[in-house]
């Protein structure tokens, strides 16, 4: 019976294997593997969570703090009488026990901005990881186009050398016959030659793109790789949104934006905690205290539970402080948060100005794909005919080897610029879709 067991456990783990190798990675597996594993995101998580505790502390500010105290001593020679407070000889144990609060009353509203200040921080730290997740995104989806583009070019490079062996085949069989001569039947497998030559080139530039992208996504780089592309041809258009248009809706939701107007908020917050800080302070403390003694030399002394019932004492006082000079800190705290609030809104404003740049540029690159696709297309299939005319022509001795050569070649580099300018044109596409609100991370989280 264990011995049945075992061999289903191995052929399950033999399955599974089998199954994790065959997986094919589409963009959003990637992209999800990439923010999940990504070591800037889980820095900027662990980042909210000192963000997260300084708000508690800040918080903590406004109540009133607690604390228990205990002590024990034993004095020899001379002391005081607790009974009756004057000195003795006499060797005694004593024990106390103790209650202490402080509550800061009034201090010109510092605290309440430092909860502001903290609550801002985590605003800001929460547009800073949204930020970070849509950058490894971004970076991953395009190492993602960049490997799909080198697979798409081994492709053309296989095909191309296998063209060639077809056609160099087919020379050695038109030279024996005594319609091709030697040169040519040589320039021939020059291309041949050239074309493995380029075929291994590009699966070299595809294990590079791969490399890059396990990079990216912080994947294992002992495991394989495989990206699939799952999205279907899509209708590539120019886009007829304006850039104002696009601008106005991504300043209000883009993360980075949204970091920066947090940030300046923070420094406004810490400008006003550090006004506050000129303004006098009233706080209130209490305290109860008892305790207990006992002496040395054998005399008798009343019970422990007793003597902490009659030794009870309460304190409550209530203390204002008036900041009349202290080194120059809260002068200069003061000016440096001015100077901070500067610092952050001309950050903003220039966030802003880079968002805007970018919006256009995005925009402009877009457009600019969708043109060089459509042109693409439209030179791949003239390249095409013209190709297959010219393939007829060698066949009939017309055109030389290296004329068909030429052409083949023209037919390779149409394709790749299709490609290219398809890739490119989902790819900012994409980027476009983002500043109108749309999440590079499609599943889930």
């Amino acid at each position: 019976m264990n011995r049945f067991l075992s061999i289903l456990l191995l052929l399950y783990v033999a399955c599974t294997a089998i199954q994790a190798q065959e997986k094919q990675w589409s963009l959003d597996d990637c992209i999800q593997y990439a923010v999940e594993n990504s070591p800037k995101v889980n820095k900027q998580k662990a980042q909210n969570s000192i963000y997260q505790q300084d708000y508690m502390l800040a918080i903590g500010r406004l109540i009133p703090s607690l604390n228990a105290a205990t002590s024990a001593s034993f004095n020899f020679g001379r002391g005081i009488d607790y009974d009756t407070n004057t000195y003795t000889d006499i060797n005694s144990f004593s024990n106390g026990y103790s209650v202490y609060s402080n509550l800061t009353i009034f201090d010109g509203f510092s605290n309440i901005y430092r909860i502001k200040m903290q609550k801002a921080n985590k605003l800001a730290g929460k547009q800073q990881l949204e930020q970070e997740r849509e950058m490894v995104a971004y970076d991953t989806m395009e190492s993602f186009f960049n490997v799909l583009y080198y697979k798409r070019m081994v492709q053309l490079a296989q095909e191309q050398a296998e063209e060639s062996a077809n056609n160099m085949k087919q020379a050695k069989r038109m030279e024996e016959l005594g319609m091709k001569a030697k040169p040519d039947v040589a320039e021939m497998a020059a291309k041949e030659a050239a074309d493995i030559y380029n075929l291994t080139r590009q699966k070299n530039l595809l294990t590079i793109g791969i490399i890059l992208l396990k990079e990216k996504m912080n994947f294992p780089v002992d495991e394989e790789l495989d990206i699939t592309d799952e999205q279907s041809s899509a209708l590539i258009l120019k886009s007829g949104e304006t850039v104002p248009v696009i601008y106005e809706t991504a300043k209000a939701i883009n993360p980075r934006a949204l970091s920066a107007q947090a940030a300046l908020k923070v420094q406004e917050m810490n400008r006003r905690s550090a006004i506050g800080g000129f303004s006098p302070v009233i706080s209130m403390e209490a305290d109860f205290s008892t305790g207990f003694v006992k002496y040395l030399d054998g005399s008798e002394y009343e019970p422990f539970y007793d003597q902490l019932r009659n030794k009870r004492g309460t304190y409550v006082g209530f203390t204002l402080s008036l900041p009349l000079f202290n080194g120059f800190s809260k002068s200069t705290s003061y000016k440096r948060s001015k100077a901070q609030v500067i610092i952050a809104e001309s950050e903003f404003q220039e966030t802003l100005r880079t968002l805007y740049s970018e919006i256009e540029q995005a925009v402009a690159d877009m457009n600019g794909q969708a043109d060089a696709y459509q042109q693409a297309v439209k030179q791949r299939e003239a390249m095409e005919t013209a190709h297959e005319a010219n393939q007829r022509k060698y066949e009939e001795g017309l055109i030389s080897p290296l004329e068909l050569h030429t052409s083949a070649n023209r037919v390779v580099e149409a394709k790749a610029e299709e490609l290219n300018a398809e890739l490119q044109y989902r790819l900012k596409a994409r980027l476009v879709h983002y500043y109108k609100g749309e999440s590079f991370i499609k599943v889930e989280r």
